[in-house]
């Protein structure tokens, strides 16, 4: 691409070497490995629910700066790594004269399962967190179905907000989405580093990143049945392992008394409990 003399590149592409190898990075570190973490944590459920409650207080642990290492570490790499990425999806051609079909379908489908991802997380985040906490926002969005996760009550609210039919495929197709972003992003990635060049390099390296994929579509297949196998039955009881692990985590300090992370069904439970036993 040339320029006219009065004619000034933008700043991606004045910077453009540095912003992909920014956006790669992220996208592998903190993002891939946070969400390897997340699935891993869902799929606990199909254990337990007391399992799948100790990792979300383990999760929600460090209190007040919770905030701060979602933002720093989690939301702005995200959306740095979403609008570089509709940036490079808007900005890029497949050569099919350089590159060969396979090559041309992977760089497709990155692409595309990119953009569900996007999609996806977006509305993952307004289903069960409803984007902002002020209570003004959950005020207005909780009683759309929205915001309906509670950490203190994980394994019921989870449970709850992934009833019906259209949720959990919803859920599916976005997760699996995201694992292949993941998986081929890897391999991307390690040309854009310079890891694998050759043709046999690419090869392994296609193997493993392949092999990597399965193994965490298996993870997030398993996290998603765990959400959506139990019924409402299921999670009625998984309320009272909640209320009995919850009394045990503030009495010990592993977390803090907040109502606000609980959902009201546990809060009147307990306010029972307490009028009983005055």
């Amino acid at each position: 691409m040339s320029f006219s003399s009065d004619t000034e590149p933008s700043f991606f592409l004045r910077h453009e070497f540095a912003i992909r190898r920014l956006h790669s990075l992220l996208g592998i570190v903190p993002l891939g490995l946070y969400m390897v973490i997340h699935l891993t944590t869902n799929a606990s459920l199909l254990n337990a629910p007391e399992t799948f409650q100790r990792a979300v207080y383990l999760i929600h642990s460090p209190g007040k700066l919770l905030p701060l290492i979602e933002w720093g570490l989690i939301f702005s790499p995200l959306v740095f790594h979403a609008a570089i990425g509709v940036w490079i999806s808007k900005t890029g051609k497949i050569n099919s004269s350089q590159y060969r079909f396979t090559s041309n379908r992977r760089y497709t489908f990155q692409r595309w399962t990119g953009v569900i991802a996007l999609v996806y997380l977006f509305f993952h985040i307004l289903h069960l967190h409803g984007w902002f906490h002020s209570e003004f926002w959950l005020a207005v969005v909780r009683p759309q179905g929205f915001a309906s996760f509670r950490p203190f009550n994980a394994a019921s609210t989870l449970v709850l907000a992934m009833q019906g039919w259209f949720w959990p495929s919803f859920y599916f197709i976005g997760v699996m989405s995201c694992v292949y972003h993941f998986a081929n992003g890897l391999w991307t990635a390690g040309i854009t580093w310079g890891l694998w060049i050759s043709p046999k390099a690419q090869q392994r390296a296609s193997k493993l990143c392949t092999a990597i994929g399965i193994g965490l579509a298996v993870v997030g297949a398993s996290a998603w049945w765990a959400a959506v196998s139990p019924n409402e039955e299921d999670a009625a009881a998984m309320v009272e392992v909640e209320n009995r692990m919850y009394q045990s985590a503030t009495a010990s300090g592993i977390v803090t008394d907040n109502p606000e992370k609980r959902s009201s069904t546990e809060i009147l439970a307990d306010q029972s409990i307490e009028v009983v036993n005055d």
